[in-house]
This record gives C-alpha cells, sequence and structure tokens, in this order.
C-alpha cells in the first residue's frame, strides 16, 4: 500500500535551502517516490499554517520510503535542509 511523506517546511536561508533542491529529486526518483504536490500558499480552511511550503510524496510502501530516507544519498544533503529550514514531517 502506497505510503506519504508530508512535509511542512518554514525556510529561512534560501541560498542554503537550495542546495538541498539541487539533488533531492533525484534520490526520492531512485526509491520509486513521487511528488504529489509542493505548495508554497495552500489555501487553510482551519487552524493556522505558519510554513514557507508543504511538500507531499508517495512511496510504494513504508519500507522504502524510510530506505529513502535513510540512505547514503539522502543523508549527504539532508543536512542542508536542516541547516536552513524547520520541518514537521509525518508518515501516513
Amino acid at each position: 500500500m502506497s505510503v506519504y511523506f508530508i512535509a511542512n517546511v518554514r525556510i529561512h536561508n534560501q541560498i542554503e535551502f537550495d542546495k538541498y533542491l539541487e539533488t533531492v529529486d533525484s534520490t526520492i526518483e531512485k526509491f520509486g517516490g513521487k511528488y504529489l504536490a509542493v505548495d508554497k500558499n495552500p489555501e487553510i480552511i482551519e487552524g493556522k499554517w505558519n510554513y514557507s511550503r508543504l511538500v507531499l510524496l508517495e512511496f510504494p510502501d513504508k519500507k522504502t520510503l524510510k530506505e529513502w530516507y535513510n540512505s547514503d544519498e539522502y543523508q549527504k544533503i539532508l543536512k542542508y535542509r536542516l541547516s536552513s529550514a524547520e520541518s514537521d514531517i509525518i508518515i501516513v
């Protein structure tokens, strides 16, 4: 069953975040993931949303998603996201 990686991201250093963006797509594709949505301005119908963007990824299953997240390729670039943005991320 497909699983979804949902990230609410608050970017505070766009130049550093761009380093992450340069390579992240190829790591996602390598593990069979795909973007379903990237939105910098989602419509809020309840509550508050204090982020710069929302990212929704789909992976074939939870095992593959975790293999991607823990892969050497992703871990090499993760430092750029962690240093340039705050993120709240869930898997559903």
